[in-house]
């Protein structure tokens, strides 16, 4: 064979790799992405669309907060993707987060039982009156619909998922993935028999998803669902909801979780709204209070409470042992990853409010909480 044919031969040889190698790619993304369809969830549709439909919070389509709110504002001068590349703000920790393994709890008078276990982010089990309420559970390593991109985890669960104690209710807030987590819910479905109990419309996510019709919960603002000795209540928030490009498609909520004798609040995710002091009002006062405090910022001050408001918020409610959620876990804002709880702790010993701030995995005794120790400084 002479130097011309071999020179062709190369060629030939160079362009079929290229072409597998390209074949290779696109077969790669392609598997990366196989579940991308299914985390995007379900549409409401038949009766379920119906009901929505008849829900006040429902018209021209979409589900809306009883106050006009903009999920960004004008920010004249500000460049937020110039900000989230080349900003100065510590938005990781330096070193590891503490985890804790929970305790097994102690024995007690289940009658007046009331402990909570920070998980992280928003995921948290309350301990209720012999009862086990899970909120917003996310085990999975990034709260995105793709296993590749998307903001990851700073730190693991301090727990399995297959180690949680037998749950009487699993409550969602709203549909946004760092609160609900499709390999999460089948695992739970897996593993547990509670009911889901969500805000209208997030069913047709579980339903896509396999959970059974019979463990659906769906429920309007006001609207409640007796599980054993517990009532829980789906009550008002301000925010929006939307797992792609469609907005306001399922309706968002905080929630009320009610014994005979115990009372817990959890904000799910929400600006700071009036509607704190009618919940607190009408179902106050609460033992303790699970308030969101991170992923804030001034371009989005309606759908997302900064610290001081989250303390605001407690104080409207009607709340005693303050437990701040929704920080430490993912990077979801421009903030430093200990601001907001920096923030808050200022703010709670300005305003004499009672807080406790747990490791993830921690169990905290409504009764009888650990003092602030400021352990994220030493991490931050």
């Amino acid at each position: 064979m002479g130097a011309a044919e071999e020179r062709a031969v190369e060629r030939a040889l160079g362009r079929r790799m290229w072409r597998m190698t390209r074949l290779a790619a696109v077969a790669g993304l392609a598997w990366a992405a196989r579940d991308v369809p299914a985390q995007l969830g379900g549409r409401l549709t038949g009766a379920r669309a119906e009901r929505a439909a008849r829900s006040p919070q429902y018209r021209d389509g979409t589900f809306h907060n009883a106050a006009s709110t903009r999920t960004m504002v004008a920010d004249p001068g500000r460049n937020l993707l110039k900000e989230l590349i080349f900003g100065k703000q510590k938005r990781r920790p330096t070193a590891s987060v503490p985890l804790l393994r929970p305790t097994d709890p102690a024995p007690t008078d289940t009658e007046r039982e009331l402990a909570v276990v920070w998980y992280g982010h928003a995921s948290t089990l309350i301990e209720i009156e012999g009862h086990r309420v899970l909120l917003d559970p996310v085990w999975s390593d990034r709260c995105s619909p793709s296993n590749l991109v998307g903001p990851r985890r700073i730190h693991q669960p301090p727990v399995r998922l297959d180690e949680l104690p037998r749950l009487d209710a699993i409550l969602i807030s709203h549909d946004h993935y760092d609160h609900l987590d499709m390999d999460t819910v089948r695992g739970l479905l897996a593993h547990q028999s509670a009911p889901f109990l969500v805000p209208l419309g997030v069913g047709a996510h579980l339903d896509r998803w396999g959970v059974p019709e019979e463990r659906i919960v769906e429920l309007d603002w006001a609207e409640s669902h007796r599980v054993g000795g517990l009532t829980l209540t789906a009550t008002a928030a301000q925010h929006f909801s939307g797992r792609g490009l469609r907005r306001d498609g399922t309706l968002w909520s905080s929630w009320v979780v009610a014994g005979a004798h115990r009372k817990v609040f959890y904000t799910g995710d929400s600006g700071y709204f009036d509607g704190y002091a009618a919940i607190g009002a009408e179902h106050g006062p609460f033992d303790v209070t699970l308030m969101q405090i991170g992923a804030y910022d001034r371009a989005w001050p309606s759908i997302h409470m900064f610290p001081e408001e989250a303390v605001a918020a407690h104080l409207d409610l009607r709340g005693g042992l303050f437990l701040p959620v929704h920080w430490a876990t993912f990077n979801l804002a421009l903030h430093d990853w200990a601001e907001p709880v920096n923030r808050l702790w200022t703010e709670a010993k300005a305003r004499d409010v009672r807080l406790a701030v747990p490791r993830p995995g921690e169990r905290v005794v409504v009764d009888d909480p650990p003092p602030v120790d400021g352990w994220w400084q030493g991490v931050a």
